[in-house]
Parts: C-alpha cells; structure tokens; sequence
C-alpha cells in the first residue's frame, strides 16, 4: 500500500527533533518540505534530495490556494512512488492546514498516512512563559482571528495566538480582540521559540501590530482578564445561586416570579437610554442580562431548554435573516432589507406549521405607542403604506375633525384613538420612534414644571395659590 509519511521537524533548533523523526529523514533519499526556511531543513544530511515548497508562497498570496497546490505536489508524487516523505515544522498535528488536507485526499485514494509527532510551538512557549496548559489554555489561529469580528474564546482563560507572521495580520487580529479585551490589556509576543534566538516582548494590546520582530515564528499570548467577565462565568455565577449551597431566594424562583422583574429591568434599561447615562446603561444591561440567564437556567434545570439552545436559536435566526450579510445576496437599501426580513419570517412560520399573519407574534403587553408603531412598522415592509406625506397629513386632519365631531365618550375614544395612530404614521414617515419621542417630551414637561414648582416654593407660596393665568406667566418663563 502506497504511503505518505509526515514527519514532524519540532519548533526550532534541531536538537528538539525526535529520535524516530530524525532516523526517516536520515535514511531518506528525498524530502518534500513545506519551508526551507525551518532551522531543521539547514541541519539535514546532505545526502538527502530536498524539494522544498516555498515556491509557492513566493508565487502565490492565497493560502488556500497554497496549500491546495502543495497537497496536489504531494499526491502527484504518492501516486507514483511507493512511499513519500513530506515534513512540515512543529508537530503536524498542530496547526497544519496541509496535513488535514492531505489526510482528506489521501483517505479518498486509498493512501496510507503516516504521522510522527513532533514537539509543537506550544511548549517552548509555556516554558517561555511559564505557565501551564492544563489552567485552560486555549489555541487559536492568527488568521481565523484577523478574518473574523470577535474573539470565539473567553477572556478569562489564558491564549495562545499562532501564526501572527506580520505586522498586517497583527493589526487585523488586534481590532477583532479589541471587541473584547481593553486597548491595554497586557500581552506578549514570542518570537522564535526553541531557538537561540528566542525572546518574550511584553507589552500592550495596542501595540503588537508595532512590534519590529514580528515575522514567520511570531506567537501571540494573552493572560486572563483580571476579574471574570465571560459569559459563561456568569452562567456558572447564576447556576450556583440556584443550587442547594446557593441563595434560598433565588431557589426558589419560577418563570412567573420573574416577570415582574424581566419588564421593570427592561424599562430600567429604557430610563438609561433616554439619559444618556452610559454608566447606568452598563449597569441595567447587566441587571437585565440576570433575568435572561436565571429563566435560561430554571428552564435548564427541568430539562426543556439550555442557554445553549438560546444562543443556537438566535444565531441560526440572525444568520437565516441576513442572506445579504451571509449569503452574498445582494439589496438596494434598508427598504428592500425589512421587506425580505418579513419575507423569510413568513416561509419560517409556514414552515413550523403555524401559518402566522404578518401582524401575529406582536406583543399584547407592549405599550401602546410601541404596539402601533410595530404594527404599522410590518405592514410598511410589505407595501402597506401611504405612499406620500401629504396623504399622511390629510389623513391626520381627517382623524382631528372627526375627533370634534364626536359626541359620544365611546366615539370620542374611537375618534381619538385613530388620531393617535395615525400620528404614529406620520412619526413612521419622520423616522422618528413615537414611543421615544413621547417619553422625551415627558421628561422635558418634568424637569421643566419641577422647576417651575421650586421658583414658586423659593418665593415662600404654595403652587395651589398660584392663579392659573400667573401659572401660565410662571411656566412660559422656565422655557427653554
């Protein structure tokens, strides 16, 4: 059977190689290398027939393409020869697109693939630093972070970041951890590990795109943050509450306990934003964010649901409602967005058999400013709407007039009741969100009457002796 051998030439410096790996190199007649530039391919016998594939990266600035190309190089030469020997630096195991590639291609023509491990990046940089790997390291790719927008790991855990090559991958991979961690989290840059020339470069998130000895045997480390903020830290937080050695309060909650709790946090959140208090907003989210996971774990407990299928369901949604972000599909404007928005909802709801109307699923308990605007807000996706601002404003003078001609208290509601929403519509039409704007103009009657109060209370008067038209005076005054 026909055999491909990948061996495993370890970090660096030659002596780190393993016996087993140095015995098929040696009695090779001809080596297959992915770079000519690992310390090892300078070490070998002379006698041994070197091709090396850094002919490729010269040629080509893809590495997908590199890597096919390199496989195909390997496979061309596996189909005519009984046995071939291709090294790749570290350990193949760790880090080697090629040798997953490889294994796939080989498995499909009957290939036998041989691995002798070799010591990777990963423990010259431990010893480096000092630490051990068992605290929760975890591995990740420089390039996989460069391309992505925020970090798939935790930040309470420490992390290693291979294969940070240049000073470009390194900008690319600080943005999307600095989705994360703060501008001057600590952090190290190895370089050069198992070698003579290896060295530690402390310094700050920020900076380790600046670094001057960033190249092909550059490793990125990141201790963890100081206080636990990851997620899932905060599930096991929340799950210890509800244990037995947790808090009898919390044990006993239900899903109808909370509920009350859910709708004043949300509206707390709520208070936040129209303050513009950034620091209360921190907070409430925070508050907000407990109620999420204390239903998330009693649903956990009783087997019906976990934080996981949550998270699962609302990304698959997200993902499944974005073919524009996702899929390449291409939209002209936000118009064309919510109208496929509401398209893909409708094939959902047929689809879980529940044949929903677009206005169905709206919440009954929702304000009734918010209600209206949602309501009107997925009729507009679909097209029905008012198609100027004239019809708009003649369909608001219409509501007002019939609101004075009604006589009835029951009219009159009904009367007042379309005028509300039909100034909902015209707030749809400004861009405007009513709910928010009347909770603006709320505040702004609260601080500006308070005001009023106080002047009449520093002229020693009470505010029910105060005549109604030097009322008027007193509030026109407090304008503005």
């Amino acid at each position: 059977m026909k055999v491909i051998k990948i061996i495993g030439l370890g970090p660096g410096d030659p002596k780190h190689i393993s016996r087993k790996a140095w015995e098929i190199l040696s009695s090779s007649d001809e080596l297959l290398l992915r770079t000519n530039t690992h310390p090892v391919a300078q070490a070998l016998p002379s006698s041994v027939r070197v091709e090396s594939f850094d002919k490729f990266y010269a040629a080509i600035t893809d590495f997908d393409e590199i890597y096919e190309r390199i496989v195909g190089r390997v496979i061309e030469l596996a189909d005519k020869r009984d046995a071939v020997v291709y090294a790749v630096p570290g350990d193949p195991n760790v880090g080697e697109s090629t040798v997953a590639l490889l294994r796939d291609e080989a498995r499909r023509r009957g290939i036998q693939v041989d691995i002798i491990p070799g010591i990777s990046f990963i423990e010259p940089s431990l010893d480096l630093l000092e630490i051990d790997a068992l605290d929760g390291l975890y591995i990740a790719d420089a390039l996989s972070l460069a391309a992505g927008h925020h970090p798939p790991f935790s930040p309470d855990i420490p992390v290693l970041v291979a294969q940070l090559y240049s000073q470009n991958i390194a900008a690319d991979v600080k943005l999307t951890l600095m989705n994360q961690y703060a501008d001057d989290h600590p952090a190290a840059l190895l370089h050069h590990v198992a070698t003579e020339q290896a060295q530690v470069e402390n310094l700050v998130l920020y900076e380790i795109d600046r670094s001057e000895f960033i190249d092909g045997m550059t490793t990125l480390y990141l201790p963890p943050v100081e206080t636990s903020s990851s997620f899932e830290a905060f599930q096991e937080t929340v799950a210890h509450l509800r244990a037995p050695d947790g808090c009898p309060w919390d044990r006993e909650q239900t899903h109808e306990s909370l509920r009350k709790h859910i709708l004043e946090e949300a509206y707390e959140v709520l208070q936040a934003i129209d303050n513009q208090d950034l620091d209360a907003l921190k907070e409430e989210l925070g508050d907000l964010l407990l109620q999420i996971v204390l239903q998330a774990q009693i649903a956990g407990e009783t087997g019906i649901f976990r934080m996981s299928d949550i998270l699962r369901g609302i990304n698959s949604k997200i993902i499944r409602r974005h073919p524009h972000v996702f899929e390449g599909m291409e939209v002209n404007g936000i118009d064309e967005v919510l109208h496929n928005w509401e398209a893909l909802k409708a094939v959902e709801r047929e689809a879980n058999g529940r044949g929903e109307g677009i206005l169905d699923g709206i919440p009954g308990h929702l304000p009734a400013l918010a209600q209206a605007n949602e309501i009107q807000s997925r009729a507009a996706r679909v097209g029905f709407a008012w198609p100027a601002l004239k019809q708009i404003l003649n369909k608001i003078e219409e509501q007002y007039a019939e609101v004075q001609e009604a006589r009835e208290l029951d009219e009159q509601s009904k009367e007042l009741g379309d005028l509300f929403f039909a100034l909902v519509n015209y707030a749809q039409w400004l861009d405007i969100d009513p709910e928010t704007a009347l909770r603006a103009t709320n505040k702004r009657f609260q601080v500006r009457f308070s005001r009023m109060e106080n002047s009449i209370i520093e002229q020693g008067k009470n505010l029910s002796e105060i005549a109604s038209n030097e009322l008027e005076h007193l509030w026109q005054e407090q304008k503005g």
